[in-house]
C-alpha cells in the first residue's frame, strides 16, 4: 500500500466532532500530562461510567487517532499485532490495529482488557515501559513507536474475578485514573444533554440511578450505568412511559432478578 493509502487509513480514526465529557476530578489534565510525557494510562471504574467516552474526548482534545479494541476471550496477540493473508496467488502482511496505532502515533485503546487471553497481555508489556517497542515476531521485526503513540487500558476491578484480574507486572506499568458515577449534578446535566430530555427528568432519572445503586450490597451484582439512565431517557423523550422506559432500559438489563425488578419499578413508581 502506498504511503497516501496508509495515511488515509488513520485518518480513518480521527475523531471529527467532539464528544460531550463532563469533567469529574481532573482527569483531563492528568491524561494530558500522561500523554505528552508518553506514560501508558490505566482506566478503572465500573460499567458505563464513561470510561470510553472519556477516551474519545481525549482523543480529539489532542488531535490523535484513537484506535479502540474491544477485548474479548478469543482474542489473540496475532489479532492485535497482525498476520499474514492470502490475497490472490501472493502472500501479504496486514497490520492489526496495534500495529497500526504504534506506527501512525494514534491512542491505542483496550477496553476491558483482562477480557483477553493472557499471551495478549504479554506483548503490550515492552509498549508500556521505557523501551516503546513493538515486537512482531512473525516478522522477526522490532517497531519503535511513533512519538504520538500512546496506550490505553481500562478494566472493572470491581467486577473481575480472581482469575481475570490484571497481573502486578501489567498494572505496575501503569499510570491509573480512577472512574466512578459521576455526582448526581454532573450525572444530571449528561443525562440531560446526552438523552434530550428536560432538567426534571433528568434528575428524577439520576435519583433512580442513586437509589438503585444502593441496592448493589442487597443482591444487585452492578449498578446501574449513566449510559442505562441515557437510554432511558431517549425512550422518555421519545414518548414511552416512564415506568416503561425505566423496566426495558434500567431493571431488566441490569439483572434477571424478578424479585429485584419489581423493587427497582417501585422506585420508578415512586420518582415518577
Amino acid at each position: 500500500m502506498s504511503q497516501s493509502g496508509r495515511e488515509l487509513d488513520i485518518q480513518a480514526y480521527r475523531i471529527d466532532r467532539e464528544p460531550f465529557y463532563a469533567e469529574v476530578r481532573g482527569e483531563v489534565g492528568l491524561f494530558t500530562i500522561a500523554a505528552k510525557s508518553k506514560m501508558p494510562v490505566m482506566l478503572k471504574g465500573p460499567t458505563g461510567c464513561g470510561k470510553t467516552r472519556f477516551v474519545q474526548h481525549m482523543a480529539h482534545k489532542l488531535g490523535r487517532p484513537l484506535i479502540t479494541v474491544a477485548c474479548h476471550e478469543d482474542l489473540t496477540a496475532s489479532d492485535l499485532v497482525g498476520r499474514y493473508l492470502l490475497k490472490g496467488q501472493e502472500t501479504v502482511w496486514a497490520d492489526g490495529p496495534l500495529t497500526i496505532g504504534v506506527k501512525h502515533g494514534a491512542i491505542v485503546y483496550l477496553d476491558e482488557v483482562v477480557e483477553a487471553r493472557k499471551d495478549t497481555t504479554v506483548i503490550i508489556h515492552p509498549l508500556s515501559d521505557d523501551r516503546r517497542v513493538l515486537p512482531i515476531e512473525k516478522k522477526g521485526q522490532i517497531v519503535e513507536a511513533a512519538d504520538d503513540f500512546m496506550l490505553v487500558i481500562s478494566y472493572n476491578p470491581g467486577y473481575q474475578s480472581v482469575l481475570k484480574d490484571l497481573k502486578q507486572s501489567t498494572k505496575q506499568r501503569f499510570m491509573a485514573i480512577e472512574f466512578d458515577y459521576p455526582s448526581p449534578a454532573v450525572e444530571t446535566t449528561v443525562v440531560e444533554r446526552e438523552a434530550g430530555v428536560s432538567r426534571e427528568i433528568a434528575e428524577k432519572l439520576v435519583k433512580l440511578g442513586g437509589k438503585v445503586r444502593n441496592l448493589k450490597n442487597h443482591g444487585l451484582e452492578e449498578g446501574v450505568s449513566t449510559r442505562l439512565l441515557i437510554y432511558a431517557g431517549t425512550l422518555i423523550r421519545q414518548g414511552v412511559a416512564p415506568a416503561q422506559a425505566c423496566d426495558v432500559a434500567i431493571a431488566r438489563p441490569i439483572t434477571d432478578d424478578a424479585d429485584m425488578q419489581r423493587s427497582i419499578l417501585e422506585l420508578v413508581k415512586a420518582i415518577f
